[in-house]
């Protein structure tokens, strides 16, 4: 699987372009971008790799993941997939709007996303991992020794809870049960900041102390 990470939007959210080598078949997670400029780098670089992309994901609904869901969608055709609790909230951001300051256009996900749905491109597939307290909605989206976590869990850190719909501890049960059972060579991909594995973080993240 080709990963191609792309800092999009003013709170520098991780967009993740995947793409099945083989079929050129691809996936874009959480677009949070805000500018054409941007909408533009993400087509340039499936361009660059002759990549169809077939869904747009959100790992959770806030506008800094899926801001730039309509433009790419208008762009591509691809439809947009969301777990269905966060699923309403895309319609109707205007909360969000003016807290993150993040101008989001509502857009209806054309399919929800429940624990342990496929997300199938190309020989790829990612299974959905539901993992609720940054959102009621969030998840986490796994292959083989590959999960892309949203805004759960970060390098060194997890989500924050103090938005409607988070709970801490929802989101500590759903880091405990449902990410640090994985092996420890598993590569952390978050929402936000650098890559991990489950091993450097069981061994070095703060938060995790409550849960070994």
């Amino acid at each position: 699987m080709i990963i191609r990470k792309l800092v999009v939007g003013v709170l520098q959210t991780n967009c993740y372009l995947l793409v099945c080598p083989e079929t050129r078949q691809a996936i874009v997670i959480d677009p949070g971008f805000t500018r054409e400029a941007e909408l533009q780098v993400i087509m340039g670089e499936a361009e660059k790799y002759g990549a169809d992309i077939k869904y747009i994901v959100n790992t959770h609904w806030h506008p800094d993941h899926t801001s730039g869901d309509e433009w790419l969608k208008r762009a591509t055709g691809a439809p947009v997939l969301i777990h269905e609790y966060d699923a309403p909230m895309l319609t109707d951001a205007r909360g969000f709007q003016v807290l993150f300051g993040i101008r989001h256009e509502p857009v209806t996900p054309d399919a929800t996303l429940t624990d342990g749905s496929m997300i199938v491109f190309g020989k790829i597939s990612l299974r959905v991992v539901h993992t609720p307290g940054h959102t009621r909605g969030s998840i986490s989206l796994l292959n083989r020794l590959t999960v892309f976590t949203g805004d759960t869990f970060f390098a060194g850190s997890v989500g924050r809870t103090d938005l409607p719909g988070g709970s801490f501890k929802e989101l500590m049960d759903s880091i405990g049960r449902r990410l640090m059972v994985l092996p420890g060579e598993t590569k952390i991909y978050p929402g936000h900041g650098p890559s991990s594995t489950i091993a450097r973080e069981r061994s070095t993240n703060p938060f995790l102390t409550t849960i070994q």
